[in-house]
């Protein structure tokens, strides 16, 4: 697609995206805001965070991602497609670089979120001693994708009323 001048993420000045083999990592676009919603109010996505976000949180959400530092849509490279979000929190969970992940269903189970997440990873431990991802102890999947990206189990507490599991990966010598 061409850039879109009235558009803030489109300008020269953003950083680089990241591409990995199949996906472009990149901030969050105007146009990205539907996909961006469904991902905030599919039940599905939101089995485990909570629920579905609220009319209201949902407005004031739409006013601050985009462009925002650290939240990346993932765009399927071929055809422009974006198929979740990645965010990337300096300073995140008690000092850490936390990473989060959301996809849309109908692109789950074919390595995308894998792929993007460790993008991620690799990309904020060139800056950062530690990343850090929490998760329900329930989501098996998301378990998966952590441990498939070199995190390992570190700490189980409870937060928000269920049993989360918080991974680490720091960064090699």
């Amino acid at each position: 697609m061409a850039p879109d001048p009235s558009d803030p993420t489109d300008r020269a000045s953003t950083p680089a995206p990241l591409v990995t083999e199949r996906l472009v990592l990149r901030p969050v676009r105007t146009r990205d805001l539907s996909a961006v919603t469904r991902l905030w109010t599919d039940p599905e996505v939101r089995r485990h965070l909570g629920g579905p976000v609220v009319e209201s949180v949902i407005r004031i959400r739409r006013q601050r991602i985009v462009g925002a530092p650290g939240f990346h849509a993932v765009e399927r490279a071929a055809d422009g497609i974006v198929l979740g979000l990645v965010t990337v929190e300096r300073a995140g969970r008690n000092g850490e670089t936390e990473v989060s992940y959301q996809f849309l269903p109908e692109h789950w189970g074919q390595g995308y979120a894998r792929e993007a997440v460790a993008a991620a990873v690799e990309r904020a431990l060139g800056e950062a001693p530690s990343v850090v991802a929490v998760t329900q102890e329930a989501n098996g999947r998301s378990r998966r994708l952590l441990e498939a990206v070199g995190m390992t189990h570190a700490e189980s507490f409870v937060e928000w009323d269920a049993h989360q599991v918080l991974y680490r990966r720091r960064r090699l010598p």
